[in-house]
């Protein structure tokens, strides 16, 4: 029961600092658009973001196996909160024009430290994912990783609104203000939060602080966990093109204020979904789960913007993301169960390095080849000749052949997940007991603290 506590009080502190990371982020993509309307931009600041998220997936992990996690969560939200502080600071100083030439010296300073600030709260969720199996039996992790859907899915709520409406209605000077006072309020906040961890033991020895090694090693000691990991970014490519497109293609439809809050209103997607897992769990194969998922989300990538027309595109919204922290619950629950609770942070950190590759990519190519080619095309004669009977009239016909094209794409490579050898061989792997139960894993850790001169006593510390 202690566990359990200590998880939701962790579980109130992830949305704090969920809706105080995204808040400016949200708010930064709206301007930036509103002020030069141009897809490239939208799709440079989104590609740039998951770019990073990759790049220090591992970093981060290795961060993680080595610390308490507690102390990570500190560090990452004092970076956050003196990133937010540096970007405040700048905005006063630079004019709009400058920070608002795309490519320039000033865009680029002014997008680098609020995505400082952004990218850091990242490694609180590879700290959020191995607390949960430190704190939470095995058999409540699946509807626990549905909690911590539902956390993120409030905070995206809470943040598209307030984000919208405060770009709308007070600015941008303020809107970053106030994004610095929550920082600051949820660092205050989170000194109060207790995670009851043992003296810290390492499997191997102590990581490097940027352990690549270690943590392929892992990943390849468990037969089928690259399928999984390969299976997870078939979500992450359907969300470079959202991530590249979806602003724009919602802000051609209705204002900036409408657009906020609609965004905040279909985030309850995240609440419907991911309070569905905590209610229900998974079932006894949760990788069929994320794969069923992401045959869903395909499916919704190809019919939402057939027609222009806010209200399809609202449907297709919140079906999307209410399937989000399905997928994602289930990938974390296999992690969780096969994965040793030694090598979780960089296992996570890689499996999030990997899969958020994926959204980059399609990011950085879907916005250029959008704005100039397909777009231009769409809106042509030739091409409403050709595409009206399937897109129908309409400004955005080109983002909607995207995510047409994106959609059939990814529907084809998740079905044929289903086909392969890894599929069969983690759903076998999952169905076999685990090792990672908390009262073990405090039993063991509490009585052994070896070092790097004793490699095998802390595998056996650390496997319980």
């Amino acid at each position: 029961m202690d566990g359990m506590r200590s998880f939701h009080r962790v579980l109130v502190n992830t949305l704090i600092a969920n809706v105080t990371a995204s808040f400016l982020w949200f708010a930064l993509t709206f301007w930036v658009y509103l002020e030069t309307r141009s897809v490239l931009a939208t799709a440079i600041l989104g590609g740039t973001y998951m770019f990073l998220v990759a790049v220090l997936g591992v970093p981060f992990g290795s961060w993680v196996d080595r610390r308490r996690k507690k102390q990570v969560m500190m560090v990452a939200t004092t970076v956050t909160a003196v990133a937010y502080t540096a970007a405040f600071g700048y905005f006063l100083l630079v004019p709009s024009e400058s920070l608002l030439v795309i490519g320039s010296l000033q865009f680029w300073i002014f997008i680098v430290l609020i995505l400082a600030g952004v990218i850091v709260e990242s490694a609180r969720g590879i700290a959020l994912s191995t607390t949960v199996t430190l704190l939470v039996p095995e058999p409540d992790r699946a509807r626990a990783n549905g909690a911590v859907g539902m956390a993120n899915g409030l905070g995206m709520a809470i943040t598209s609104v307030f984000s919208g409406l405060a770009v709308g209605q007070l600015g941008m000077l303020w809107t970053m203000a106030i994004a610095v006072i929550l920082t600051i309020v949820s660092l205050l906040h989170l000194m109060t939060v207790s995670i009851p961890e043992p003296e810290i033991v390492h499997a191997e020895g102590v990581p490097k602080p940027v352990d690549f090694k270690g943590a392929y090693l892992a990943v390849i000691a468990i037969p089928g966990l690259v399928g999984l990991i390969l299976f997870a970014t078939f979500n992450n490519l359907l969300g470079g093109v959202f991530m590249a497109l979806l602003d724009p293609y919602g802000l051609t439809l209705v204002s900036v204020e409408t657009w906020g809050v609609l965004l905040g209103v279909l985030s309850f997607g995240f609440l419907i979904g991911s309070g569905w897992v905590a209610r229900k769990g998974l079932g006894p194969k949760p990788l069929r789960a994320l794969l069923l998922a992401n045959v869903a989300m395909w499916t919704v990538g190809i019919t939402f913007t057939l027609r222009e027309n806010v209200w399809l595109l609202a449907v297709g919204c919140l079906a999307y993301m209410a399937l989000i922290p399905v997928a994602e619950a289930a990938e974390q629950t296999v992690l969780q169960k096969v994965v040793p609770y030694a090598k979780q942070g960089r296992v996570f950190g890689l499996a999030q390095s990997v899969e958020v590759a994926a959204a980059p990519i399609t990011s950085f190519v879907i916005g250029p080849v959008a704005e100039f080619w397909l777009i231009p095309y769409a809106n042509s004669d030739a091409g409403k000749a050709q595409l009206g009977w399937l897109l129908g009239p309409g400004q955005a016909r080109g983002i909607a052949l995207v995510f047409v094209l994106a959609g059939v794409l990814g529907l084809l490579l998740t079905l044929a997940a289903f086909l392969t050898r890894s599929y069969r061989l983690l759903s076998a792997g999952y169905a076999r007991p685990g090792e990672n139960d908390p009262a073990e894993l405090a039993a063991g850790l509490a009585e052994s603290t070896p070092d790097e001169s004793e490699p095998e006593a802390a595998v056996e510390a650390a496997e319980g």
